[in-house]
């Protein structure tokens, strides 16, 4: 049995996108025949030990925010494999605002695991031949979820309110439209800190096709998914969105930026691309979704064809091919 210490940013009931990680990623593991313990990078080393033996293999999640547990277990488990998954921050922000760290955690591992098909293009060659694309995975939506309703055409934004995210984007493509049009916008997520809570209230209290409704439970998520007629992804960086893979794999059709984030997960082909923070470019493919039934079921089609590489059995193979690489065998 391998036994893994998988560590995380995130704390214990988070929300946030690195947290949902790991626990799907602890779950796979586990249905591998795998042992795993969940720990937070502001932990010490010690407290990835099982059964007071260092770990087989250690998976950090975050190359920055990780960075100081990664080095803490270098130096406590010289003889540890070590793999760490790249995000979007990591890639295309901390990379070059904060490299030494960066370029120490990439250098200090065996393997790295990169979310989305253009990765590669975006870190320096030399890390390339450690590098392994792992899909996150998503369910289907559950028998019998609501469908969308009659009389709005809404539209769902999901995942934490931040600059990242480009997070209200969708909220002003809807401002002042036609009186005809039927588009509503719906944004589910938490804050990163009180400001985007403000705006979000000011944002409704000036804009009446748009709600903040905060941050759901996950099964709350999925049932507005199912009742949404459209996805807005509007990042400005993406490592390789989740809600991407639960998209496509809950056929709803997506809006997204034009990042290598979202195109290593939707391909270069899709047709529902609009450039980042282009408010008249994404208010426009808003109108067109709505007037043209047949442009959303052309997008519809693209999301469903690309949904197989989004099964958990694909995740889990692609975190066995990681376990190999670090010289490990299941």
């Amino acid at each position: 049995m391998v036994k893994i210490a998988l560590i995380t940013p995130a704390g214990r009931g988070s929300r946030a996108g690195n947290r949902a990680t790991a626990t799907r990623w602890a779950r796979l593991l586990r249905e591998l025949g795998c042992r795993v313990r969940v720990v937070g990078s502001d932990e010490d080393a010690d407290a990835c030990r099982l059964d007071g033996r260092p770990p087989d293999l250690v998976v950090a999640l975050h190359a920055l925010r990780s960075h100081a547990a990664i080095r803490a277990c270098r130096e406590a488990f010289a003889n540890t494999p070590l793999a760490v998954a790249l995000t979007g921050t990591d890639i295309y922000r901390f990379q070059h605002s904060h490299p030494e760290a960066f370029l120490e955690s990439l250098t200090s591992a065996d393997a790295l695991v990169g979310l989305h098909d253009e990765v590669k293009a975006d870190i320096p060659p030399c890390f390339h031949a450690r590098l392994h694309v792992v899909h996150q995975s998503a369910l289907p939506l559950p028998p019998g979820a609501p469908g969308p309703i009659k009389g709005h055409y809404e539209v769902l934004v999901a995942g934490h309110l931040r600059e990242e995210k480009d997070s209200l984007r969708a909220a002003l493509a809807v401002r002042e439209l036609p009186a005809a049009s039927r588009l509503r916008v719906i944004q589910l997520g938490g804050v990163h800190d009180e400001t985007w809570a403000e705006n979000a209230r000011d944002e409704m209290a000036r804009n009446p096709r748009y709600r903040w409704l905060g941050d759901l439970p996950h099964w709350q998520v999925r049932r507005w998914m199912a009742r949404a007629r459209l996805m807005v992804i509007s990042s400005r960086m993406e490592g390789g969105a989740n809600v991407v893979s639960e998209a496509c794999v809950a056929g709803l059709p997506v809006l997204a930026s034009d990042i290598a984030g979202n195109r290593g997960l939707l391909g270069e082909d899709y047709a529902g691309y609009f450039a980042v923070a282009d408010t008249q470019a994404l208010r426009e493919g808003l109108l067109r979704a709505e007037a043209e039934p047949a442009f959303v079921e052309g997008l519809r089609r693209q999301v469903q064809a690309r949904a197989p590489l989004f099964h958990p059995d694909a995740e889990r193979a692609g975190l066995a091919r990681v376990i190999a690489a670090c010289g490990l065998t299941l």
